[in-house]
């Protein structure tokens, strides 16, 4: 890696085919290492950073398991020493187990929940956020999803977990932000035009389906613009920081005007 040490790294944990590779592609275009971490699917990952590459940007790839104990601890080291310092996190990983009953959600798969939507983030913290501080700062930003702020029915693991990273952002917002680290809690209020989320969520033939209606009239949130705006954050200055942020396609409706039963606006 010789010749890219020193290079300002934006660590994607959680870099799919939709929101966390399109950011790290666009922050690979403004002269960062992207560094894109994902649990499975090296092959997946692997074009990922091969499109970056060809695009003429630096990127790395790795398979990260976020529940195994010590797996992201030993990725932030290793990245720190053999790439560059971490100047940008993009914590993007996902908890979503679908709807399921109180009855049908085991204790197994809630704690999971929180090990990937709350721990998870904590962990990065604990290992990178002394490093920040004496590099005199930093940026963090938070995917998290409407249950952040709405529980629903079936969403017992989700909206616990979601809910947990929100207040998460919030604290250590309160104790890090004087240091000079920005962090901040994206939720995501809508259906992501993303076909390793969404699609493996409905499967390809629904997701496609999905796509041609609604797709070409911007009605499903684009991962490449809504990069543009994780970007923004991260060049934000101290004095007009964004601590909270909510994306949504322009025919969803807000999450505090919803009944949580229908959310697209008819057109």
């Amino acid at each position: 890696m010789g010749e890219q040490e020193g290079r300002s790294v934006c660590l994607v944990i959680g870099a799919g085919a939709g929101i966390g590779g399109s950011v790290g592609a666009r922050f690979a275009a403004e002269g960062y290492h992207a560094v894109l971490c994902r649990r499975s699917d090296e092959a997946g990952l692997l074009r990922l950073v091969e499109g970056i590459r060809r695009n003429g940007h630096d990127a790395t790839g790795y398979l990260l398991d976020v529940a195994h104990d010590g797996a992201m601890e030993e990725r932030i080291e290793s990245v720190e020493r053999d790439i560059g310092p971490i100047e940008v996190v993009v914590y993007n990983i996902g908890a979503q187990i679908g709807n399921r009953s109180l009855d049908e959600t085991p204790h197994r798969t809630f704690e999971l929940g929180w090990r990937l939507g709350t721990f998870g983030l904590f962990r990065v913290a604990k290992a990178l956020f002394p490093r920040m501080v004496e590099r005199g700062g930093g940026t963090v930003l938070v995917t998290s999803a409407t249950a952040a702020v709405r529980g629903n029915a079936g969403q017992h693991s989700h909206a616990a977990a979601m809910g947990g990273r929100r207040l998460l952002c919030q604290t250590l917002n309160a104790e890090f932000a004087a240091q000079g680290i920005h962090v901040v809690h994206v939720l995501v209020d809508g259906a992501v035009d993303a076909p390793d989320t969404l699609g493996r969520m409905l499967g390809k033939d629904a997701f496609e389906a999905l796509r041609a209606e609604r797709g070409s009239r911007d009605a499903l949130l684009r991962p490449d613009r809504m990069a543009e705006t994780y970007l923004h954050l991260a060049r934000q200055h101290r004095s007009a920081w964004t601590h909270e942020i909510d994306l949504r396609a322009w025919t969803d409706v807000p999450w505090f005007n919803s009944n949580g039963i229908g959310r697209s606006v008819a057109l």
